[in-house]
């Protein structure tokens, strides 16, 4: 795909979504009570006053994190083996005598 049309693409996408997160942040920003506590939500030490969308997004972030995280584990076998016949392969044959200087014209 060529840049423009790429960007075209990433525009098209990207603004709606851009435009859908404001607008969840913005209807959501009133604060609830986050409790750390599963067992007594009345305990006021464990409470949390924090707007609505900081806990969509934090968890959203840390969701594309431990994401991240578990796929690069998970692709270790193939980085392991793509470093050892990196080691294994043959030395790379000589090339041959580089292309001529380009000739300037005045």
């Amino acid at each position: 795909m060529s840049g423009t049309v790429r960007r075209f693409l990433s525009l098209l996408i990207g603004l709606p979504v851009c435009i859908a997160i404001v607008a969840l942040a913005v209807a959501n920003r009133r604060p609830v009570a986050l409790s750390f506590d599963p067992f007594s939500a009345a305990t006021s030490g464990l409470n949390v006053q924090v707007p609505l969308f900081a806990i969509i997004f934090a968890s959203l972030i840390v969701g594309v994190v431990l994401g991240g995280v578990a796929v690069w584990f998970g692709q270790h076998r193939f980085r392991k083996e793509a470093r050892s016949s990196r080691k294994a392969a043959p030395p790379p044959a000589p090339r041959g005598p580089a292309l001529p200087a380009p000739v300037r014209r005045a």
